[in-house]
């Protein structure tokens, strides 16, 4: 845009509407100018004015000349069709974009130079440091959990914390940034804010040192009463109804809402966050705690479910509040469930009750960790024939609000995966272990300060079994999903790895499931100094998301012999026969226990306060049926019954091409 200083005659006109400045030689229009746009405005220092050609429309219906009308203007380039209106104190040192509203706000201002947020140090799991997260505008889960928990490796963290130095001092300005169509209403000081496009900011109370992210695709919200110090806002997350965040970083399309508090707590993509509290947290993509009365202190967390009054804490230190714990992805604790830092719980898990013997139960996922007259009882594996864990693992990608072309997070939805399949085949061997140490015949057994039945332990066994059984078969029967298998050696060689990584151990980092190995060779290249930008460490990330299902399958392949007794480069035509029914098998155990688990839904004891004033049975179950529904017709329940069939069609159909002997 091309600017021009004024002439005689427009600050004549301007004067004549009440614009004032000190030095109008410092103000500079551009074409075609029309100073009936401006009215009660006052411009200090250096000043350039876009064209007003266009109206706002707003709410009510009416159209606003776009133009300046009561405010203080210093310092700043506003862009064309901007509407600043009715301003309490002052706007400084600020680029506006074209088509801004920004109306009936107190202060809008840069304090000396910022970096907006980016490069404020959180300090996660240990409130008094230690495992320090430095935020910036392009953080992904990942390299937040090498940074939070690969201390240890000095070297790695050194190299990432000079990169992620340079790319802050790189967003340094003594000039702020409004962008494009960015809408601030009703609000009240903004000072040291980055504010990107599409942004909207109605009603906030207050915001210093932060970075909205904001995109067209995938907007900002910050809502009325919000107070936020110190922050990142990524694309399209919701800040809203009196949230209040210190030393916060959101995550893309994470709702912190209804006077919900944090500090010192990184939130990853999709949390949703309500009414409670969080300190000194490691929220992982799919956090979620909705009730008043819940606090998440000092913990990492992914795919989590807090139940109201959820809590976690160790007040026995002596030498300062060192207490972390960690819950493994997909976890849920009920309401007024209480976990003794430290703690680690695994993966997909069910926490009620009290516990404070500082609970472990990583090496055992899917399983119940249930408090009973004070004791923490374990159940193993239980959680693989639960209706929620099914659904969980179902809505999860269906809750993706991200609609950025540029998702931060690699985000992997699979329950069984390498990571969880490898927990349950030593969960096997432990359980096999408790028991022998034991005794077969005893009732219950000792682990870790926990009870496990042997009723549990037995059943537990069974479930993980089933689940391998599940997961191992289903990756054979998409390897050859589709194939003309017209021989043996056929056979073997579509089911041989395409790549030589996956074997070991596999790790969670916050999302992104991958193996140990890989994540080792990424780190050293970021210590040794091979990789020199972000933009190359968050491209490793990428690849290794997208090769996860060539790199699972070589995991599967190590693992094979190990199962099923036999290397893949050995399997028979009657082997693989053999695999397909053994897996479909698990797979319809598992539903059958599933589709009885739902059944509980809709039993005697759930229609009790259904039919409140005729509470005979008919009424009861008439009035249960046109709030819940059927149980036959239910969506959960008709998808288990497909399944089955589904999965029966896919064995029946690598059985047919399978070659004949």
């Amino acid at each position: 845009m091309e600017y021009r200083k004024l002439t005689p005659d427009e600050i004549t006109q301007l004067e004549a509407n009440f614009c004032r400045c000190a030095d109008w030689s410092r103000v500079e229009v551009a074409d075609p100018f029309r100073p009936e746009h401006y009215r009660y405005a006052t411009f200090a220092g250096d000043i350039r004015l876009g064209t007003t050609e266009n109206p706002h429309l707003r709410e009510g219906g009416f159209e606003m000349p776009s133009g300046i009308y009561d405010a203080t203007i210093s310092d700043c380039t506003v862009g064309a069709d901007v509407l600043i209106n009715k301003i309490g104190n002052y706007i400084a040192r600020y680029d506006i974009a074209d088509g801004v509203l920004i109306e009936n706000t107190a202060c809008i201002t840069m304090s000396g130079s910022s970096t907006f947020g980016n490069g404020v140090e959180v300090s996660v799991l240990n409130e008094t440091g230690g495992r320090e997260v430095t935020i910036y505008d392009c953080l992904s889960a990942h390299v937040a959990y090498i940074i939070a928990m690969y201390r240890h490796n000095t070297a790695l963290i050194q190299s990432l914390r000079h990169l992620i130095d340079s790319y802050v001092e790189s967003k340094r300005s003594d000039r702020g940034t409004i962008a494009k169509k960015v809408c601030i209403i009703n609000s009240g000081n903004l000072t040291n804010i980055y504010v990107g496009p599409y942004a909207t900011i109605s009603g906030a109370t207050s915001l210093s040192n932060g970075s909205l992210m904001s995109e067209k695709e995938d907007p900002v919200h910050v809502g009325p009463n919000v107070m936020a110090n110190d922050f990142i806002i990524c694309a399209g997350a919701k800040v809203d109804q009196g949230a209040v965040l210190v030393h916060t970083f959101v995550g893309q399309a994470t709702s912190l809402t209804r006077l919900f508090s944090a500090h010192d707590s990184l939130f990853f993509a999709n949390c949703a966050c309500e009414n409670g509290e969080s300190a000194a947290i490691f929220g992982g993509p799919y956090t979620v705690t909705m009730h008043k009365s819940s606090l998440l202190i000092a913990g990492m967390f992914s795919f989590l479910n807090a139940g109201s009054g959820s809590n976690q804490s160790n007040h026995m230190y002596k030498l300062g509040p060192i207490h972390q714990g960690v819950v493994d992805r997909g976890s849920k604790t009920t309401s007024d469930s209480y976990i003794l830092w430290p703690a680690h719980i695994g993966a997909f898990s069910l926490v009620m009750g009290r516990h404070v013997s500082h609970p472990d139960t990583s090496r055992l996922p899917f399983s119940y960790l249930i408090e009973n007259a004070g004791v923490s009882h374990l159940v193993p594996g239980v959680n693989l024939k639960s209706v929620g864990t099914i659904r969980d693992a179902q809505k999860w990608p269906k809750r993706d609000k991200r609609r950025t072309s540029r998702k931060l997070d690699y985000i992997n939805f699979n329950l069984l995966s390498p990571y969880t399949v490898s927990k349950m085949l030593d969960g096997i061997t432990l359980l096999d272990n408790i028991e022998i140490t034991a005794g077969e015949t005893s009732e219950s057994y000792s682990y870790q300060g926990m009870q496990i039945k042997a009723s549990a332990l037995r059943k537990g066994r069974d479930y993980y079994r089933l689940a391998i059984d599940k997961f191992m078969g289903n990756s054979v029967l998409k390897r050859l999903e589709g194939a003309p298998l017209t021989d043996e050696a056929d056979i073997r060689r579509r089911l041989r790895p395409t790549v030589k990584a996956g074997g070991g151990e596999w790790l969670d980092l916050s999302g992104l499931i991958a193996p140990k190995s890989e994540i080792r060779d990424l780190c050293n290249d970021i210590a040794t100094g091979r990789i020199s930008s972000l933009e190359e460490v968050n491209a490793r990330f990428k690849a290794l998301a997208d090769s996860y299902y060539e790199l699972e399958w070589t995991w599967v392949v190590e693992n094979f012999s190990r199962w099923w007794g036999k290397e893949t480069d050995e399997l028979t035509v009657d082997d693989v026969a053999a695999i397909a029914r053994r897996w479909h098998e698990s797979v319809v155990s598992l539903d059958n226990q599933l589709y009885h688990d739902a059944r509980k839904e809709f039993s005697a004891m759930a229609r009790i306060g259904f039919g409140v004033d005729s509470p005979n049975e008919t009424t009861r179950r008439g009035d249960f049926e046109q709030v819940r529904g059927d149980f036959e017709r239910d969506p959960f329940v008709k998808m288990v019954l497909e399944h089955i069939s589904n999965k029966t069609r896919l064995r029946d159909d690598l059985l047919d091409r399978l070659p004949k002997a």
